[in-house]
């Protein structure tokens, strides 16, 4: 038996079976110079690689909008060039201009902060190992061949790896590489299946055909464990079989209290296939778009009549639930291949976000046109993000008026009156939460950034990363600042940050009267399930108790206690 243990869990959840483990290509370049003369060759070499993979992806593309970015990547005239410039001037073959040009690139995406976009270097290596295999004559990664219940082992698995994967024969995902936002977590989170990333080691520990217990909720695996551990496993997994059903009958009942209390369930998504998949949980709405998404996966800023079929077709997805639309976020750790930033010692606290919008007023009035025209279809909500005063809100909704006036010289239809609404992520906003109260439709707390600016802790920073605490008291007072100023407002306020998911913190702010829950869609009917089981009045008492603490241990023992008694 060998057991092995990880630090984080990608997507929670128990699973056993054969291991399935994806054997590895050797997809390194041949490296061989090559004479002057032979150039010409090796980018026709290249070229061809390109259109053979360009024809394997479009029509992915048609079914999901993952491949229609890395058919764009694939395609990436500045890629091309830098490809075909190494093999011209570098005097390389086609295979190593290939591996050199991408892992710049990629090198790009790994030195930024945010996790999600360092995993975004897996879709750019993902689209190398395409065109390698290609030039090399080797065969595609194919697993549309398993056809009996298995734990997927790889040392990583890029959406070409499993886009032919027929998913009712996976149980759960082991990866050696990867980090909890790499696709293969994100895809694992809105399944409903376990996985866990990052676990080293389990290459060697594990062949095909070996029997695996992973058990992501304790974040360790077991290869050809011991009988009695094995047995164990069979009743924790007959009892989240059971705990399964019983989630499931909750899809179509409203989030409500035992005594009556509702509040609203939101997914938080970033494409149209996200909105797809949290409709399958029966959710209020889509409480925070991303919208930087639509941008990162593009070689140019979209135009407004590409932003608008976009963000119609959610609206029309969601069949008039509430769909909230975040302006475009970028910035911080978020950049574009084709915006240059300019170089800043905090980036975080500096040129991002709404600041953008502001300066560059003709990049969000593109994206305010677009969502004006788009409210025609759907009950579309303007957000804002990064705001810290009342001057910048009155600042955007000027030039959302502008935008108005346009679209009527233009002979544009387009919604009147929509609401628009202010995220709350920054220590400003909170202390300033009255008075933007007055003038914004709605607030949505975004606890990720919240928590960083309030404790002054970079989330990303390993060294420091047990100080980011959401449940810290001070935090937790700036949310129940925010809600109360909401209210007095006569506006509703929501949650779209993770803490919103977080099945502990759901009594605490239910009893602070949140109004609107948001987070991944396969964590929607966990916290359904919660709110059905508390009761408001304990949950108030509850609240009025932790803003009365002075630390974290204090709070988790005021949760202890409550669920003890519940």
């Amino acid at each position: 038996m060998k057991i092995l243990k990880v630090d984080r869990t990608a997507s929670g959840g128990i699973a056993s079976g054969r291991a399935f483990v994806l054997e590895e290509q050797d997809l390194s370049p041949d490296l061989f110079a090559i004479a002057p003369e032979q150039a010409e060759t090796e980018v026709q070499r290249y070229t061809a690689a390109v259109d053979a993979v360009s024809a394997d992806l479009a029509p992915l593309a048609e079914k999901e909008e993952i491949f229609a970015a890395h058919l764009e990547l694939v395609q990436d005239e500045a890629l091309r060039m830098g490809v075909c410039e190494k093999i011209e001037t570098g005097n390389v073959n086609a295979e190593k201009a290939l591996h050199d040009t991408a892992e710049e690139y990629a090198a790009v995406f790994e030195m930024m902060e945010d996790e999600y976009m360092r995993e975004r270097a897996a879709d750019l290596k993902d689209i190398r190992n395409r065109l390698m295999r290609k030039l090399k004559n080797l065969p595609e990664t194919d697993l549309s061949g398993i056809r009996e219940k298995v734990i997927l082992v790889a040392k990583d698995l890029a959406p070409s790896d499993t886009a032919k994967l027929d998913l009712n024969f996976v149980q759960g995902f082991i990866t050696e590489g990867g980090g909890v936002t790499s696709h293969v977590a994100i895809m694992a989170k809105n399944l409903g299946l376990p996985a866990l990333v990052g676990v080293k080691g389990v290459l060697e520990a594990a062949d095909s055909g070996d029997f695996i217990i992973l058990d992501a909720d304790e974040k360790t695996v077991y290869v050809n464990p011991e009988s009695e551990i094995a047995e164990e496993y069979v009743k924790k997994q007959e009892e989240q079989a059971k705990r399964k059903e019983e989630l499931l009958k909750l899809r179509d009942l409203k989030a409500v209290t035992t005594d009556g209390h509702e509040v609203e369930i939101c997914a938080n998504v970033g494409n149209l296939d996200d909105i797809r998949n949290a409709l399958k949980f029966s959710i209020d709405g889509v409480g925070l778009f991303r919208s930087e998404f639509l941008y990162m996966e593009n070689d140019h800023f979209p135009t407004e009549e590409e932003q608008f079929e976009v963000y119609k077709a959610a609206a029309e997805l969601l069949g008039g639930r509430e769909l909230t639309i975040r302006t475009l976020d970028i910035g911080g750790d978020k950049g574009l291949s084709y915006f240059e930033f300019p170089k800043e010692e905090n980036p975080f606290l500096g040129y991002r976000a709404i600041r953008i919008g502001l300066d560059r007023t003709e990049i969000l009035k593109t994206q305010l046109k677009a969502l004006l025209r788009a409210g025609c279809y759907g009950r579309i909500r303007i957000m804002y993000p990064m705001i810290i005063s009342v001057e910048e809100l009155r600042s955007a909704n000027s030039l959302l008026e502008e935008c108005k006036n346009e679209l009527r010289t233009e002979g544009k239809a387009f919604a009147e009156k929509p609401e628009v609404g202010i995220m709350i992520e920054t220590p400003a906003a909170v202390m300033m939460a009255e008075e933007l109260g007055a003038e914004a439709d709605f607030f949505s707390i975004g606890t990720n950034d919240l928590t960083q600016y309030f404790l002054a802790v970079d989330r990303g920073n390993e060294k420091i990363s047990a100080m980011y605490n959401p449940f810290h008291p001070g935090v937790l007072r700036a949310i129940a600042r925010t809600i109360e100023a909401g209210h007095a407002a006569g506006i509703k306020v929501g949650m779209c940050g993770e803490f919103a998911g977080n099945p502990d913190a759901v009594p605490i702010l239910l009893g602070l009267g949140l109004d609107e829950f948001s987070m991944s869609a396969g964590s929607t009917l966990e916290v359904k399930q919660k709110i059905r089981q508390a009761e408001y009045q304990k949950s108030l008492a509850l609240a009025e108790r932790i803003l009365k603490t002075k630390t974290v241990p204090e709070v988790e023992q005021r949760i202890q206690e409550w669920h003890q008694d519940n």
